[in-house]
């Protein structure tokens, strides 16, 4: 049988860094995230303070048919915009009924979850550990760790799509920030109803 490229050839990660042998990474820079954190003014400082990689990650462009599993990295580096910790944009799927799996390679986070009627989960990310996203859910990788790097596995039906532009208008419902040396997952006075 005659198999796509994809299929063929095995792809490496490096179990360190989470970086692809295969693809090019997807990054995005503070400059990429202007109005997703709380703290705009903190973001922008950090933009023209060197606009340094938030996050980056790989898709591995399997043909989006329903037929097809899509997969790659997502790599959220250390830091913080003023007590909100790095994280992904996030999005819900175009297909909202789709699901998708998370593995947790490395580091330490929390996946953050939350469904248009407002239902909000959120589920912490060790190394060996999974996180189940139920369709219908938007979802986001936070970093929790002051040095570690999250990286994370993930899979979801190839034809789902990314609606990133429901995130970007009204953001979501809940923030996670650094308290007193601890997380806190604490309402977000920027999200639109």
């Amino acid at each position: 049988m005659d198999f796509p490229s994809y299929v063929n050839k095995p792809v490496g990660f490096d179990a360190v860094t989470g970086l692809a042998d295969s693809q090019p990474a997807l990054a995005r820079h503070y400059s990429d995230m202007k109005n997703m954190y709380l703290d705009e003014e903190a973001r922008q400082k950090l933009e023209d303070n060197g606009n340094a990689l938030i996050y980056n990650f790989y898709d591995f462009g399997v043909p989006e048919k329903d037929s097809d599993l899509a997969f790659g990295t997502s790599i959220v580096y250390p830091g913080k915009v003023g007590d909100e910790y790095h994280m992904t944009n996030g999005h819900f799927h175009t297909i909202l009924d789709t699901a998708e799996i998370y593995y947790c390679q490395a580091g330490y986070g929390m996946m953050m979850m939350e469904s248009p009627e407002g239902d909000v989960l959120y589920k912490e990310m060790r190394p060996g550990q999974s996180v189940y996203v139920p369709g219908r859910y938007a979802h986001r990788s936070i970093n929790l760790s002051d040095t570690e790097t999250l990286i994370t596995f993930y899979v979801f039906r190839a034809d789902a799509g990314h609606d990133y532009g429901s995130i970007k208008e009204k953001g979501f419902r809940k923030i996670v920030v650094e308290k007193d040396g601890k997380w806190e997952v604490v309402d977000n006075p920027r999200w639109k109803a």
